[in-house]
């Protein structure tokens, strides 16, 4: 069943179409989405190595403004949006922790954020509300993610058949080690 799930989404990721739902995600995944966006960009990259820096570039746009709309979403509706997205994820505590960081380390938590598996959408909403510099926080996500989504594309587009092969014949594991990489990012924010 999970071969047959694989095969129909680098099927239908392979298509034009596959990369407006890709940047609508990568948007989502800035603010709310659950899932980490390189989940659905490694199959879109494995589909068609060619486009590995175009899709990494849309991802990378897709996430950064995905993030200036966390970004407002804490500054200016945290008790209507915000607050109910934290909330919904069991993070309130640690969303106080992080507003509190950001007096001092707002650039730093930007950019481990944006590059780990720590849930982005948290940070996002954070600096907005801790009113981190909105330019520097745009500036900071920049690299943040985008050093993030080249390395993904770079590695694929090098060793892009090894690693469809690997994750073709083994894909339970990959998808179980990309649940737990994840489930880790969630988890570090619990234990903050």
């Amino acid at each position: 069943m999970l071969k047959g799930l694989y095969d129909w989404t680098m099927e239908k990721l392979a298509r034009p179409s596959g990369e407006k739902w890709l940047a609508f995600l990568a948007f989502s995944e800035s603010i709310f989405f659950p899932i980490p966006i390189d989940v659905l960009m490694i199959p879109m990259i494995l589909a068609n190595r060619v486009k590995a820096w175009r899709l990494a570039t849309i991802t990378l746009i897709a996430s950064v403004v995905g993030g200036i709309g966390g970004y407002l979403l804490g500054a200016f509706l945290y008790e209507s949006v915000a607050g109910p997205i934290i909330e919904l994820y069991g993070y309130q505590e640690q969303f106080i922790k992080v507003q509190n960081w950001f007096k001092d380390y707002g650039i730093a938590i930007v950019l481990v954020a944006g590059f780990t598996p720590i849930p982005f959408k948290v940070v996002t909403i954070a600096s907005g509300f801790a009113s981190l510099n909105p330019l520097v926080f745009i500036l900071t996500s920049i690299p943040a993610r985008g050093a993030r989504f080249y390395l993904v594309a770079g590695l694929l587009w090098k060793f892009g058949d090894p690693i469809k092969d690997f994750i073709e014949k083994r894909l339970t594991l990959v998808v179980a080690a990309v649940t737990i990489a994840g489930l880790a990012g969630f988890a570090v924010l619990k234990l903050i």
